[in-house]
């Protein structure tokens, strides 16, 4: 394999893509022809971790290389400092024009918060030269941004709007069950992935600059609603569906996991229910595959694949009913895996890599492939190497000893054997599951006196590192409530 001194780089970063919901890991019944051609020349990453199972801690650290408690953003409340470490800004001063289409959830949202355009120049101190950014839709003539615009021009704003409405006020009041999503009402073009992969497209198709590019293009899906166009939805038969792992959370019951419980537990689910939540899911799995087909289109089509990085991944999964919750939040691994496939320019033999990973890692590679500057602390390792010398090497399959993730003060170490949760101010254990003999985590055994010494190890090795420079001011912060917002009073859920 033979990679150019100067490659582009795109990367692909979708919104709540959880990692067993993709063809090219086995799943037999979700549709993703495009991820799975992708992965056909690259090298899939079966065990990555995000290191945090919520949006903006997530893209938080994913971007500054920092652990949650290091940046400070511990929720969708909070912000990093834009000032501070960021992999795009280094990517750039190493002779990139570097790019965001999409999604980007790096600061918060505000039900007045004019247009996206206002806050570029945020985006421009992270290290993007061009951005594009797009958001959800909230019900406010002061909350707007280039997508939209675009909904403005086809006079189709207003019925975008109203389904935010309905959805937002559904999610809020627990009268939507995440079942009940309806069908996207707009025409195919018009919805806001597909809005995304054709503006991607066009700046791809338009690139004239002599640098290389690096170019992030982020979804807002396959994130609920799960609204993917009514011919999605008529691929998937509810009856085909796998079951959720029914089983509620397991006794001992961390507060975590009760107060999550509390609110998003689906506790009276049925399985026919559980089995109609994930062929909607799959409906957009499979939609947002489409959009990235388009993306991947404009680079053929502009005979860039030979000298491209191409990887994609999500912020974080989705239980989809498992132990009877939906979304996030929760270190389980349908929150906590995410898809991982990295293709090299021009391609490889495709394989699949087993061993333990995370974002830190995507962040370096990022870095690597660029021949950009490393960020002051390095917690990733970079994934080329491993690429390069293939699956017949001796450390083929080897990842890293541990991965962490962390949420709403809570952290969760994950060695290959176990996965250990604590209170991250107290360091009380919370969770402890053997993941090698309960790979669904039905059993918590932190309370079991013949895993002490497991405790302990992941205490003193593993947790001790991890929080050794937690930053105090953006605690209170958080602490605090974080900064309040007008559009939180109005969408608790948001």
């Amino acid at each position: 394999m033979t990679v150019p001194d100067h490659p582009n780089i795109v990367l692909i970063f979708s919104d709540q893509h959880r990692g067993d919901a993709l063809g090219c890991v086995g799943n037999p019944v979700v549709r993703t022809p495009n991820l799975d051609g992708l992965a056909a020349e690259g090298v899939t990453f079966r065990n990555c971790n995000t290191n945090s199972p919520l949006c903006m801690p997530a893209r938080a650290s994913l971007i500054t290389g920092l652990y949650v408690n290091e940046h400070g953003a511990w929720g969708n409340r909070t912000e990093a400092d834009r000032h501070g470490p960021s992999h795009v800004r280094n990517i750039r001063d190493a002779g990139y024009c570097t790019a965001v289409v999409g999604k980007t959830h790096f600061r918060l949202y505000q039900a007045d918060d004019g247009h996206t355009r206002d806050h570029a120049s945020g985006l421009h101190d992270w290290g993007y030269e061009f951005a594009h950014e797009v958001k959800d839709t909230i019900p406010s003539a002061t909350h707007r941004c280039y997508y939209t615009d675009f909904l403005a021009e086809r006079r189709k704003l207003q019925v975008y709007e109203d389904c935010a409405r309905n959805f937002r006020l559904g999610q809020s009041t627990g009268f939507l069950r995440p079942w009940e999503h309806l069908p996207n009402l707009l025409d195919e073009d018009e919805h806001i992935d597909m809005y995304i992969a054709n503006t991607a497209s066009e700046w791809i198709r338009g690139y004239a600059d002599d640098r290389p590019f690096y170019l992030q293009v982020c979804l807002m899906g396959p994130h609920p609603p799960f609204d993917a166009p009514a011919r999605y939805r008529d691929m998937f038969d509810p009856e085909d569906m796998p079951l959720a792992i029914m089983e509620p959370p397991a006794e001992p019951m961390s507060p975590q996991i009760r107060r999550m419980f509390a609110r998003r537990g689906l506790k009276d689910m049925t399985e026919s229910q559980g089995q109609t939540l994930t062929s909607h899911y799959y409906a957009k799995v499979a939609f947002d595959d489409h959009a990235i087909g388009i993306v991947l289109q404009s680079l053929e089509e502009k005979g860039l694949l030979d000298n491209t990085w191409i990887v994609y991944t999500s912020d974080h999964g989705e239980m989809l009913g498992d132990h009877r919750f939906c979304q996030k939040s929760v270190f389980y691994e349908g929150a906590l895996n995410v898809p991982l496939i990295v293709r090299p320019p021009g391609g490889t033999r495709p394989w699949t890599a087993r061993g333990l990973t995370d974002h830190f890692d995507i962040c370096s590679t990022l870095l690597d492939a660029a021949g950009a500057g490393h960020l002051g602390v390095d917690r990733g390792l970079s994934l080329l190497p491993k690429i390069e010398t293939g699956p017949d090497a001796p450390d083929a399959q080897q990842g890293k000893g541990v991965v962490f993730s962390e949420v709403n003060l809570h952290s969760m170490a994950r060695a290959e054997r176990y996965k250990m949760t604590i209170d991250s101010l107290t360091r009380k254990p919370l969770e402890l599951y053997d993941m090698e003999n309960d790979p669904h985590e039905l059993r918590n055994l932190v309370n079991e006196p013949r895993l002490l010494g497991v405790r302990d190890q992941f205490l003193a090795e593993y947790f001790s590192h991890l929080l050794a420079n937690l930053n105090e001011p953006q605690l209170r912060v958080y602490q605090g409530g974080g900064i309040p917002t007008k559009l939180h009073q109005e969408y608790p859920e948001y």
